[in-house]
């Protein structure tokens, strides 16, 4: 057997430990892994393939990143190619890109991704290319399955961010708005908030009332606490309004969100005259060493996406369910985004704490 591995969309941490996981697993089988740099680049210019070998990932489960570079724009189904005028057409060069993936010889493709490169490599897998997904993003809105990795090393990072704001909040009695990462879901808000005692968690999938997050610190201050930390997700919206987007960004077709920190602090600031200060933690959440979880997570992962290859059961992704590493269809993973539940243990935990979502 001949496998391929390819990265794509946003880095994680853990990434390099799940291409560990199926190096080691693949060699114990005596099959050939190759890893495809840059997303599906590597099977464009078929210079940027490179052999995987134990030697090459035996230290590589505790480094942030991907030893294979990833790519957030270049979907190959409408691939962007540069006109002489300075222009730009989008081509799909997918039918290329199979035709040297079946040319190398190659007998599968393990795709590492999230939402969007997932739905790449379904698109792939109905043209015939025999693919296994891996969840990865650390929004953690993949459907089917509990928890992908990277979320609980950006969570970690994030709280550990909150834990520092809490001093340099208590010191001068200023309002702390903290925007962190998490596109159209507030997993990562909300797990860091929490943890990380927020008075304030602002959640896509609960609009908000600015007036109410300023009630809520106005409370605060008759309680003799003259600080507030207020955790916002970059897909925070208020009551009636939309999206707060980055002027002129976007990143592989998609907007890109961010700023609402920004426009939340300033309003608490204009509406309760308190000191406030607004820090985006961006992608320090997607850098650094994994968490122990999700090295073994990732690890899990990789072997079972060799397994899965050796049964044949192509089309499938590997999914965590019940403590368990489980095949479900990529279909049914990226037909639905996994968002925050308002009957949830979670949200019910956060309202008995006190914290307000702004609603």
């Amino acid at each position: 057997m001949k496998i391929a591995v390819n990265t794509g969309g946003g880095d994680a941490p853990g990434l390099n430990a799940v291409i560990r996981g199926i190096v080691l697993a693949a060699h114990r089988k005596g099959w050939e892994v190759y890893g495809i740099k840059y997303g599906y680049r590597g099977l464009i210019d078929t210079k940027q393939i490179v052999r995987l070998t134990p030697e090459s990932v035996w230290d590589i489960t505790n480094i942030g990143g991907t030893i294979l570079g990833t790519a957030i724009k270049g979907d190959p189904f409408n691939f962007r190619v540069e006109k002489h005028d300075g222009g730009h057409i989008l081509t799909d060069i997918s039918d290329s890109i199979y035709s040297n993936f079946r040319a190398l010889g190659f007998n599968a493709l393990i795709a590492i991704g999230g939402d969007g490169s997932l739905r790449i490599a379904e698109r792939f897998m109905k043209k015939g290319m025999p693919v296994i997904g891996v969840p990865k993003t650390i929004d953690n809105d993949i459907g089917s399955t509990e928890v992908t990795f990277g979320f609980d090393t950006a969570v970690n990072t994030a709280t550990e961010a909150i834990d520092k704001l809490h001093t340099t909040a208590r010191s001068h009695d200023r309002v702390m708005v903290v925007e962190v990462m998490g596109r159209f879901v507030g997993w990562i808000a909300l797990h860091s908030g929490i943890s990380g005692s927020a008075d304030v968690i602002l959640i896509p999938e609960i609009p908000f009332n600015i007036e109410n997050v300023c009630n809520k610190i106005r409370q605060l201050t008759l309680l003799d606490k003259d600080y507030a930390i207020v955790v916002v997700a970059e897909g925070a919206k208020p009551v009636g309004g939309d999206f707060t987007v980055v002027e002129g960004g976007k990143a592989g077709g998609e907007v890109r969100l961010g700023g609402i920190g920004k426009k939340v602090s300033e309003e608490i600031r204009k509406r309760i005259g308190k000191e406030t200060r607004d820090i985006v933690l961006g992608h320090l959440q997607r850098g650094g060493a994994p968490t122990t979880f999700d090295r073994l997570l990732s690890l899990r992962f990789g072997a079972a996406a060799v397994r899965f290859v050796e049964a044949g059961m192509f089309g499938m992704m590997a999914a965590l369910q019940s403590g368990e590493i489980v095949p479900v269809p990529i279909e049914e993973a990226i037909g639905r985004m996994k968002s925050v539940q308002m009957d949830s243990d979670i949200i019910r935990t956060a309202r008995s704490l006190g914290i307000s979502f702004g609603d």
